[in-house]
Parts: C-alpha cells; structure tokens; sequence
C-alpha cells in the first residue's frame, strides 16, 4: 500500500491444523511503498520477485493507490499483482464490478505502459463470485489485456466439514479446504477465456497431484502457500 499501515488487531492469522488451512485478517499490514522501493532496490536480482500491490484502508481513491505502486516500482520488480480480491480490507472486492475493474485496468495497465521497465501485470481475483461476476471479469479482462489472471485469493465461505476450532474466525480462508472451489473456478475461467489469458492456479496446493490437476484445469503456473506450514 502507498501509506504504511498496521492491519487488523491481533490475533489475525489462524491455523486450522486438522484440515491443513490457515484463516488469515491480516489487513495489508505494511512499511508502506517508500520503504519497500528502497529494500527491493537493495537486493540482489537472484530468482523472480513480484509486489502484491493494495490499497490504504482509509484511501478517498484506491485506483490511484494501484497505480502509485505500479510506477514506484519501477524497475524493481519482475511482475505485478493487483490484488482486489482480499476479504480483509472492507470494499475492495467492489473493485471486481465490471465498470470498476474496466476503469482499474485501462489506468494501471496505461500507467505501466508509460514505464520504460513495463513488467507483466497480474490481476487476483476473489473465489467467491457468482456467475455473472465472473462473465463481467472475463469481458473487463479481455478488452483490457492484462498479462495473466491469478485464480485465487482466500474464501470467506466455510465448508460443513472443517474440524478445527479455529474455523469459526473471520478472514480469509487458505489451504486444502479451498482446493476444490478455487480448481472449478480456474476451470471455468478457462473455458470462458478461450487462452487468451494466461492462468495462475492458487489454492490448496500441497502435492504434485494437485498441481497437475491445477493445470489440466487450464493452469499455465501455480503458487502455492499455506502447504509450506505443514508440508
């Protein structure tokens, strides 16, 4: 985020060890985007680096944020990830509407352009859409032509079957227990985008199986998170 900021009281992160998840609100907690500049201008360029950029809590215009951290990092990093699709900053995911995400887009995508270091940007988007969100993102992305989507960010659904005691705790839901959502949705991200969009896969990774079923879902990549906890 442009402004430091110190996220959500503690506790925020949880680990739900019975079912291999975490619930995390941590709420974008950051030194803020000049600090960050001058530690990625600090490190040697080994292996590839990517900013999650956010918007303040408190921001009049989190469109502008997006596009702060785009050209600050100019240079700096080897791709960019918008991320609108956090449970944890309260009104980003509105930025996932069609008229909003067009207008994110052709400003991000026009501020990178004007860079002379233009790095792929990365749009991440929430697992919890329903069916015309999701016909109203393909169309944005499409028109907009963004360099890949990440399919996805954590639920705020709760399957019946979680065990751990933890499950009750608001925040984002990571780990097995999103595999299955987070796989159907890249699916259907693929079929309706045809491969004109690269796709990431992210959810519930934890073994070679999975990440073969990411990409015969429509995966070019996969991340994978909250398996490193327990695996």
């Amino acid at each position: 985020t442009p402004l430091p900021q110190s996220g959500n009281e503690r506790p925020r992160v949880f680990r739900l060890e019975r079912d291999q998840a975490v619930i995390n609100r941590y709420g974008f907690n950051n030194h803020g985007l000049e600090k960050i500049a001058a530690r990625l201008a600090q490190r040697r360029r080994i292996g590839v680096v990517g900013a999650n950029l956010g918007a303040n809590k408190e921001s009049e215009d989190r469109i502008k944020d997006f596009v702060a951290g785009i050209r600050r990092l100019e240079g700096l990093v080897d791709f960019y990830t918008v991320n609108i699709s956090s449970p944890n900053t309260p009104g980003l995911r509105a930025l996932q509407d069609k008229s909003a995400l067009t207008q994110l887009l052709s400003r991000v995508l026009a501020a990178r352009d004007a860079l002379k270091v233009k790095a792929p940007v990365f749009l991440k988007i929430a697992p919890d859409l329903v069916d015309a969100d999701k016909a109203d993102i393909a169309a944005a992305i499409t028109d907009q032509k963004i360099d890949a989507l990440i399919i996805s960010n954590t639920t705020i659904s709760r399957p019946a079957w979680l065990k751990s005691a933890h499950a009750v705790e608001k925040g984002g839901l990571s780990g097995k227990p999103l595999f299955a959502l987070s796989t159907k949705m890249l699916a259907e991200f693929y079929l309706s985008l045809k491969g004109r969009t690269p796709l990431i896969g992210v959810g519930g990774i934890s073994s070679l199986d999975d990440a073969y079923e990411k990409i015969r879902a429509g995966a070019s990549l996969v991340q994978l998170y909250t398996a490193l906890i327990y695996k």
